[in-house]
């Protein structure tokens, strides 16, 4: 059996470890071309001298020397800078990329990527949310199909699946409702991090798991959904579902419903992007129906988590407006996390920068660069 040669850009973070656990469990199906880290030297260390990749980067340019130093017997080349991410990400020697990236970061290697005809399993939304039309563009003129890996966007796929001829009346996005599910705006007035990055059902990093508290991780999977599946907003549906079992459905236009199930692990949808179009074995809890009690459906209510409803304002008035929210939103969660703003501030600056930023129709890529250096200028201004 031929290996399937893989870079993974992001390898340190919750989904590229998650990744390397497929890996572990398949290698014999397998083969690490590149690893790629943010800032974490002490995992991207020990992940090269484990899968022995041949090209290692670590973005942070502070940690270059340690990350060099420790692997200086290794075969591996360690490179630094944010540049070097897009390089291998159109590496010659890898044939799919899985852009596991948090935030804007993953935009330039995925476009690099795409237009190196790699084959990209995508566990980052924000890359389309911020461009979804640009990168659907580029991955319609050099043949690309980008393989979803968000457990909700994977359910989906998953649905389509030879039902593309098909008319969809719309799709359903599923929603934990994260740790505050059910909560009033004045109860969320006191939220702090720590009880921000309790999620009760899903293991995820930090800045995923306050998009999740503060659901703009659904907002922007609503986006997300709109480029994947070609949809329009009236389309797309979000209800909340605490069990996390239905990981999202479709529905058809004789009424019929389809739905994935399956239990709350993010290596399942990881796998499958990793392997597609065929499933492979993986190990792990499987789903006892004896023991699924109920299965409950809820509609969030977008006058409480706002930024729901600002995804779908950023949705219909297109252009450049979701850069905009996607930037002005990453830094609200870093000044949270940083106990500098309160919950609730968090969709108050995202709203006041929406309303700051300059539309742009049509933007191109230059235009999203500078929306989004702009939409984080604006947006640090209103934080005290």
């Amino acid at each position: 059996m031929s290996q399937k040669v893989i870079t993974i850009l992001g390898s340190t973070g919750s989904i590229g470890t998650q990744a390397l656990d497929v890996v572990r469990e398949n290698p014999d199906r397998y083969k690490i071309e590149s690893l790629t880290a943010g800032r974490n030297a002490s995992l991207l260390i020990e992940q090269i001298k484990e899968f022995k990749p041949a090209i290692a980067v670590i973005a942070d340019e502070s940690k270059y020397e340690e990350v060099k130093n420790a692997v200086a017997g290794l075969s591996t080349k360690v490179m630094t800078g944010s540049a070097a991410v897009a390089d291998v990400a159109a590496n010659d020697a890898s044939e799919m990329v899985l852009v596991a990236l948090v935030g804007y970061s993953g935009l330039a290697p995925t476009i690099a990527a795409i237009k190196a005809h790699k084959k990209i399993a995508l566990a980052n939304k924000e890359t389309l949310v911020v461009a979804g039309d640009l990168v659907c563009r580029l991955c319609q003129e050099h043949g690309i199909k980008l393989l979803p890996v968000d457990s909700e966007h994977s359910a989906i796929f998953q649905c389509l699946e030879g039902e593309r001829h098909n008319k969809l009346e719309k799709i359903i996005l599923t929603a934990s409702g994260g740790p505050f599910r059910g909560w009033t705006r004045d109860k969320l007035e006191n939220v702090t991090p720590e009880m921000a990055l309790k999620h009760p059902n899903w293991s995820m990093g930090a800045k995923i798991t306050i998009d999740s508290a503060s659901m703009m991780n659904k907002g922007f999977e609503v986006i997300e959904a709109k480029w994947l599946f070609d949809l329009t907003p009236d389309m797309i549906e979000v209800q909340v579902h605490p069990q996390s079992i239905i990981h999202s459905m479709v529905q058809f236009n004789d009424g019929a419903v389809k739905a994935q199930l399956g239990t709350p692990d993010m290596r399942i949808p990881i796998s499958l992007a990793m392997s597609y179009p065929e499933r492979i074995y993986l190990g792990g809890e499987r789903l006892d129906f004896g023991k699924v009690k109920q299965l409950t459906f809820e509609a969030p209510d977008p006058k409480v988590f706002r930024n729901l409803a600002l995804a779908y304002e950023a949705l219909d008035r297109k252009g450049n407006v979701a850069c905009v929210v996607n930037a002005a939103n990453e830094i609200v969660v870093r000044e949270f996390l940083n106990k500098k703003i309160g919950f609730l501030q968090m969709s108050d600056i995202i709203e006041n920068t929406m309303a700051k930023i300059a539309y742009i129709a049509q933007p191109t890529y230059e235009d999203y660069i500078q929306t989004d250096i702009e939409a984080r200028r604006v947006a640090e201004s209103f934080i005290k």
